[in-house]
């Protein structure tokens, strides 16, 4: 309140009211004055009503109000208004009494809806996800007469899927409910169609049709199975938003960085996003620094049992940042401090000589490195396998000998190599999604995404050249998988001979390639041992140059079951349903990061045809 003039004057103050119903919002400024003798230190001298603001009958409104000045806290909540089904409001409204009246059963495992309705009424039915952010999103809507049974299969339920009922007339009366909130199938329902989605630029969102509780939580994921890790930092554990787009705070990504989404302490997804561009998971250790005052820095290692301190004897990450011994983890543990002792050492001198990756700086709180075993695990093994590899010649010649006496042993999956342009991030993620798929099928994959040390020690030519040797020798099958990039390159060699080394990525593998399969194409040579590949919407099969045509060419992910049963060959003799299960976890796993190819700001134009 505000003094007056004088001391006897009445005391003023503004009172706001906002009144919000989808799809109206209102506000008024309310001016409200006491005398000065009723305003006493610590007592409520009366109360405001206002009753101006209109509402639909079942509607859901907010009404926040505050003081100017703000005296006390604001008042701020949702309230859920009658509709027609309350026995007041029906007797005292007109409309109300004409209105169809719905009621919801049981059927089994479905749900029935059963409307009341005189056999010559005419009215609308409307099937909604009622969402917090944003207008409410339609799923089903249909003019009916008379009455009706309705059968919704349990398997459609969400918490958030409501219904709403009108008579066809003039200024109708509409009465919603949403009888699913509590339903325990609805919110298992819910958890199954969640999905966490990668965008470019590191961005991420978790899709789902109706809000929820979640927290996210990056993990690090060894290989060979074991729980995926929870770091506390780079992400808090904190509530997240449905489909609200968000920033991974990383500075490079990693194959053994996972996404678990959590509700109410209980796991419900757990996702390793970088898997498919980058790889498999990796035999990588991660490193957690811990900084504290004075620049004292504390190095420990991720391990299944825990965060295994580093040797204190190394002596300084930086200069003047001193290392101690990091008290996380279960140091007594006899295994894992005898694999401290003997590699972190070893660990600490990669990571001051820049062999480690930095995959998180969060300036006080810490940072995490990755660096790779591959290099210990050989040294120490060497000896071990060298006998394993001549144990095995032995046996070989030894089956040899006896193959007469011996059944034949299963073989391995199929080589495929996989061919493709760089035609930007969002393509590669794609390729990178397919080649991941196809990998957990019985196919052995190579692609030079996974390859791309090798391919800069080798080159490409030489690098193309030995895979695609190998790969045909074993009775495997190379797919040249085409994007408009591949198509206006394989177009330039045909016309004009090889494209300028310049208007090419260094790295990409595609123009050494065609020095190696076009001959095989041009001779006649490459049915049987090749198959062309392009993706949906980017590129239509006829617009592959007409030498590649001479093999079979398949659109993914619409042609997946034809384009797995050529690359398993004869291998493909197995049931229709397992070969269509398997086509459709391919297509599911390519889906997303095709998705996100459309979406990428430098991803591939769509090619109408040829030219």
């Amino acid at each position: 309140m505000e003094l007056g003039e004088s001391e006897n004057a009445p005391l003023q103050a503004q009172v706001v009211l906002s009144f919000q119903s989808y799809p109206t919002t209102r506000c008024v400024l309310l001016e409200v004055q006491v005398p000065a003798a009723l305003a006493q230190p610590g007592q409520s001298v009366g109360s405001a009503v206002f009753d101006c603001f209109e509402a639909a009958l079942g509607a859901e409104v907010r009404i926040w109000s505050y003081t100017q000045p703000r005296f006390q806290k604001e008042l701020n909540l949702t309230q859920q208004l009658p509709d027609c089904r309350g026995l007041q409001v029906r007797d005292s409204i007109q409309k109300c009494r004409a209105l169809p009246w719905l009621n919801v059963s049981a059927d089994g495992d479905d749900v029935r809806l059963v409307l009341d309705v005189s056999e010559e009424q005419r009215f609308s039915l409307l099937l909604y996800w009622n969402q917090a952010q944003g207008a409410s999103k339609p799923r089903w809507h249909s003019n009916l007469t008379g009455p009706q049974n309705i059968t919704l299969s349990h398997t459609d339920l969400v918490p958030c899927l409501c219904i709403q009922v009108w008579p066809l007339e003039p200024d109708s009366v509409r009465t919603s409910f949403c009888p699913f909130r509590k339903d325990p199938r609805a919110h298992r329902n819910l958890w199954r169609t969640a999905r966490l989605s990668l965008l470019p630029l590191r961005n991420w969102k978790l899709e789902a049709p109706c809000s929820l509780q979640a927290e996210v939580v990056l993990c690090w994921q060894a290989p060979g199975g074991g729980p995926c890790q929870p770091l506390a930092p780079p992400m808090l554990r904190e509530n997240v938003t449905m489909n609200k787009i968000l920033k991974f705070p990383l500075l490079k990504e990693h194959p053994n960085l996972c996404v678990q989404v959590s509700n109410w302490e209980k796991l419900q997804i757990q996702e390793c996003p970088w898997a498919d561009s980058l790889g498999p998971l990796k035999n990588d250790v991660l490193l957690v620094e811990t900084r504290g005052p004075q620049d004292n820095r504390s190095l420990c290692a991720l391990e299944p049992h825990g965060c295994t301190p580093l040797p204190s004897r190394v002596s300084t990450l930086q200069p003047g940042a001193h290392l101690k011994v990091l008290p996380l983890g279960d140091s007594s543990h006899p295994l894992a401090w005898q694999r401290a002792a003997r590699l972190g050492e070893q660990l600490l001198q990669d990571l001051h000589s820049g062999q480690c990756v930095q995959l998180w700086d969060g300036d006080d709180l810490g940072a995490l490195w990755t660096c790779p075993l591959d290099k210990y695990i050989h040294r120490r093994w060497a000896l071990v396998w060298l006998a394993c590899l001549l144990l095995a010649a032995v046996l070989f010649v030894f089956l040899f000998l006896k193959k007469d006496r011996v059944k034949a042993a299963p073989t391995r999956g199929r080589a495929v190599l996989l061919l493709h342009s760089a035609d930007g991030a969002g393509f590669e993620r794609a390729v990178g999604a397919l080649a991941s798929a196809l990998g957990r099928l019985p196919l052995r994959v190579a692609v030079d995404l996974w390859s791309r040390q090798e391919l800069s020690a080798q080159g490409p030519l030489a690098w193309v050249h030995g895979q695609r040797r190998q790969t045909l020798q074993e009775g495997g099958v190379v797919v040249l998988l085409f994007s408009p990039g591949a198509a206006a390159l394989c177009r330039e060699w045909l016309q004009g001979g090889a494209a300028a080394p310049g208007n090419h990525d260094p790295h990409d593998a595609f123009p050494a390639s065609l020095n190696c399969v076009l001959p095989d194409f041009l001779q006649g040579r490459a049915p049987g041992c090749y198959v062309v590949a392009c993706f949906d919407g980017l590129l239509p099969p006829d617009a592959v140059p007409a030498p590649f045509r001479a093999v079979p060419v398949y659109s993914l992910p619409s042609q997946m079951p034809d384009f797995l049963r050529c690359l398993q060959g004869r291998r493909a003799s197995r049931p229709g349903r397992l070969l269509a299960d398997r086509a459709e976890q391919v297509s599911r796993a390519l889906q997303p990061a095709l998705d996100s190819c459309f979406l990428s700001p430098g991803a591939p134009g769509p090619v109408t045809g040829p030219e």
